[in-house]
């Protein structure tokens, strides 16, 4: 599909509007303002970035960033932003380097925490990644801190750190904004629910717990392995469904649709047999695409459906029920990165580095072959490619397409667990230490 094609669709569905910010002279995007992109999604509109590089050659510019965090980079005009934490998690910070020359410009302690909760030695206390729009910076540090801040001077326009939940593992979950409102999930061993915020102001505009009882989980009547049977880690996602914009919400054994205006909740489907879900949904050919989490993983590909309805993931859905699972897949199942649809075909690639191809509509496996390394960043998909980053600092370019074909391997940094931006003709790569400029 043209890229003219793939704009006009997105501006006809209203997904476009709220990022259509500053463009190249090549009509390419300019800013990256949420984790996965302008449309959450993980796909760019660039027609040129960068396909090899190494420490030696091709890096615009590489910047130490302190203290240790996995939120990915954001873009806005010139300014590139990344929050970070100390390994104890006592302090939270923000970072903002200049797009042009990797320039540390502001660098801001937003909170100090004096009993951090545990988290995870694989996560860190500064995952969620911020999101950016003209003017203001939203950053959430799960419950320790959500912050509004003035992006040219970092000044803090309001905060929250009233926000009840043990993240149990860390906090993981981003924020994303939808017109007014700043949206994102609190999924803790304690608490479970999703939460709209008025981005002008920070006042809470609705709060809705999630529907699912976890207290039946445990054969005895308590609860089994309580902590990790409540968490999670997903980015929530608004798309317009059925004509009307949806919110989806990833929660610990279950995705939930809500009305982003007012948190009611619309339908539900339920996967009880694997836990702590990580990834951003994906949206596209009248279906939902999601990934369920940890134990017994799968790939879900969901027909939305009507107020009230319910289904199983596991379960036929009864007569007359719109919601239903069309296919679902256990085989080389993502449980921390996100999914890629790039038009007829959907893609992905496990934790341990195997790489799949799907037909949407129907789940048929079009290859399914090995890259290597471990992953945590989400792939993403700019110029008839699709590149991974691996935990060791190899990024993998594959062609976009039913063919499985190599196009290059790179080696830089000490390894990503932060998913990738893209900036003009440009990537912005995020390792365990610096924030890199590829190309442009």
């Amino acid at each position: 599909m043209k890229q003219g094609t793939w704009i006009g669709m997105l501006v006809l569905l209203g997904v476009a509007a709220p990022w259509a910010g500053e463009q190249s002279a090549w009509g390419e995007e300019l800013n990256w303002p949420q984790f996965r992109g302008p449309r959450g999604d993980g796909t760019s509109l660039a027609r040129v970035v960068p396909l090899t590089w190494s420490a030696e050659d091709g890096v615009r510019w590489g910047t130490a960033i302190h203290g240790r965090g996995w939120s990915s980079p954001v873009v806005w005009g010139q300014q590139v932003w990344v929050s970070t934490a100390t390994e104890d998690g006592r302090e939270l910070s923000v970072v903002c380097v200049d797009r042009e020359t990797g320039r540390v410009v502001q660098d801001r302690k937003l909170v100090d925490v004096a009993e951090p909760q545990f988290a995870h030695r694989f996560n860190s206390y500064a995952s969620p990644t911020p999101v950016v729009e003209e003017g203001r910076l939203y950053v959430t540090f799960g419950a320790p801190g959500t912050a509004c801040l003035e992006t040219e001077t970092g000044r803090v326009l309001w905060e929250r750190r009233d926000f009840v939940c043990n993240h149990y593992r860390g906090a993981g979950s981003s924020p994303i904004l939808h017109g007014d409102l700043l949206i994102l999930n609190f999924d803790g061993s304690d608490h479970q629910y999703v939460v709209a915020l008025d981005k002008r102001t920070g006042r809470t505009v609705w709060r809705t717990q999630r529907s699912i009882d976890f207290q039946d989980l445990g054969p005895d009547g308590q609860p089994l392995m309580e902590g990790d049977l409540r968490k999670a880690f997903a980015t929530v996602h608004v798309a317009a469904l059925g004509g009307r914009p949806t919110l989806l919400s990833s929660g610990a054994k279950a995705l939930y649709a809500y009305d982003p205006s007012t948190g009611a909740e619309w339908w539900r489907v339920e996967e009880r047999t694997s836990h702590s879900a990580s990834s951003r949904p994906v949206v596209g050919r009248g279906l939902v695409f999601v990934t369920t989490g940890w134990s017994s993983g799968q790939v879900l590909a969901i027909r939305p459906g009507g107020v009230g309805e319910v289904v199983d993931a596991n379960e036929p859905a009864e007569a007359g029920t719109e919601l239903r699972v069309v296919w679902k897949t256990k085989r080389s199942v993502p449980k921390k990165p996100s999914l890629l649809l790039l038009e007829e075909l959907l893609f992905g690639i496990d934790d341990s580095g195997i790489a799949t191809c799907w037909v949407a509509a129907t789940g048929e496996a079009v290859w399914n072959e090995r890259i290597g390394g471990n992953h945590s960043a989400s792939p993403l998909a700019v110029a008839g490619r699709i590149y991974f980053f691996s935990e060791e600092g190899k990024t993998t370019a594959i062609s976009a397409g039913r063919e499985f074909r190599k196009l290059a391997e790179n080696q830089l940094g000490d390894g990503f667990m932060a998913s990738p931006a893209v900036t003009g003709q440009s990537l912005i790569l995020r390792s365990r230490t610096h924030l890199y400029r590829i190309g442009g």
